[in-house]
């Protein structure tokens, strides 16, 4: 079995939902896919997506994005919260799962989360201009710390006895070195809603081998403290030098 790591498909563009319809139906129905968020906001091409890969591995691990929760096109009473369940409820019907898998010695743990601006405090510019704060919808009292501890707590770690091979998956970054040298000045505006501190607490207890996370999109592959991070985040049509658009195998067991 192959283990493959994908994330951010941003399927409500059709050159990105038309590349997922074309994976062969052959080629991975022996493997698992690790699918690290941002599929779309839509629960139909949600749907569709999934569907389509679980027909094509054997399993589909999905950790939802932030995009996933966004409510625009919900009823005007439903919270981010509330939709995270429909998601769930989407990749459960689809024969995904959100939960952790273990096969024999292989390990795989979801970590869902938040950024909590554990990597800093956002700037007026970003208030104004990051989608989430107006395409998201949180219950009363909801800050980003409590949505980040809210998802926190839903956490657990399993037991590791037995397991030769643990991979963790998120779909926020855990750790803000994770963002390469060459990022521009003017782009590290992002790093307060990059991801958040808290991931990293929980992986490491769980010690994998490697960590799949999305987000990014910035694909990489990086060895930091004894840990694999990879990102390979398929992105918008338009970004090609920094994303490969293509499925990456990271495992083979």
């Amino acid at each position: 079995m192959r283990i493959f790591a994908l994330s951010d498909i941003h399927v409500d563009y059709e050159p990105n939902m038309a590349w997922v319809q074309e994976l062969s139906r052959f080629d991975y129905v022996d493997d698992l896919l690790i699918l690290a968020g941002d599929i779309s906001h839509k629960r139909q091409l949600l749907d569709t997506c999934l569907s389509a890969l679980t027909r094509r591995f054997r399993h589909v691990l999905f950790v939802p994005g932030n995009h996933d929760l966004w409510v625009a096109g919900e009823t005007p009473e439903m919270d981010s919260l509330e939709k995270f369940a429909v998601v769930r409820k989407i990749a459960s019907s689809c024969g995904a799962t959100m939960e952790t898998i273990r096969l024999g010695g292989l390990l795989v743990v979801p970590l869902l989360g938040w950024y909590d601006y554990s990597f800093g405090q956002p700037q007026n510019t970003l208030l104004n201009a990051w989608t989430d704060y107006r395409a998201c919808r949180w219950p009363a009292g909801y800050g980003a710390a409590e949505v980040a501890a809210h998802f926190d707590n839903l956490n657990t770690v399993p037991p590791t006895e037995g397991t030769h091979m643990r991979i963790t998956v998120s779909h926020f970054l855990p750790r803000i070195d994770l963002i390469p040298s060459f990022v521009s000045s003017r782009h590290r505006i992002l790093d307060p809603v990059l991801g958040s501190t808290r991931l990293e607490g929980q992986l490491r207890k769980i010690n994998p081998k490697t960590h799949v996370y999305g987000h990014s999109h910035i694909n990489q592959s990086v060895w930091l403290d004894g840990i694999r991070y990879i990102n390979n985040a398929f992105g918008y049509p338009q970004e090609s030098r920094i994303t490969a658009k293509q499925l990456l195998c990271i495992e083979e067991v």
